[in-house]
């Protein structure tokens, strides 16, 4: 069975870039209606065991007949158990350490990342995500549909940001660049370098 994770910081923890309302109704209903489909799409087979992100990277060995749930359902309980990591209380900022300095080397400084990334979000037309991601040893920048998640191409996610309108309409109404700006201030760069020093393994 999968199972909701706990949230590491409370729903009103923040605001006022993210609202409490929208922290608990993302987490407590969208992210369980996801692990709900997905659970009734693989009960009574071994991916009801399976670590999930798992079963996206070898998503084209999910039987058939369930693969597009596993795909939508699987991907959107992966992709928000990886959203509420990457964000915290009192984070924001610059990174530092060794995903700060490959950024500048990528994107040759910190604001041309951003601005690479925040056109990832903006130019996804209807609803996906933007990541930052290990590709072959390198980063990368890009936006998927819907619930469709990096692992599937192989590719590692170390940092991604919901699109869909329920991440935000409560609070920004349709406005999806006042979001992914004031979403900077929440970006939890600590657990961004952990996995970063996870990817280069």
């Amino acid at each position: 069975m999968h199972t909701l994770p706990k949230l590491l910081y409370d729903y009103n923890a923040l605001e006022p870039y993210i609202d409490e309302q929208t922290m608990t109704i993302h987490h407590t209903k969208h992210h369980q209606a996801y692990i709900d489909k997905l659970n009734g799409a693989v009960k009574g087979t071994k991916l009801e065991t399976m670590n999930v992100d798992e079963i996206l990277k070898n998503i084209n060995d999910v039987p058939e007949n369930i693969k597009m749930v596993v795909r939508n359902h699987g991907g959107g309980h992966s992709n928000h158990s990886f959203f509420w990591q990457v964000m915290a209380p009192d984070a924001g900022g610059e990174p530092h350490g060794n995903v700060g300095d490959a950024i500048k080397h990528t994107f040759s400084s910190f604001d041309k990342f951003k601005e690479e990334f925040m056109n990832a979000g903006l130019n996804r037309f209807g609803s996906g995500w933007a990541w930052l991601v290990v590709n072959n040893g390198k980063l990368e920048v890009y936006s998927t549909a819907n619930q469709d998640s990096p692992l599937m191409e192989n590719k590692t996610p170390i940092l991604g940001v919901d699109v869909w309108e329920h991440s935000y309409y409560l609070l920004y109404n349709q406005r999806r660049a006042d979001y992914l700006k004031a979403w900077w201030n929440v970006v939890n760069w600590k657990k961004v370098e952990e996995m970063f020093k996870k990817a280069g393994k």
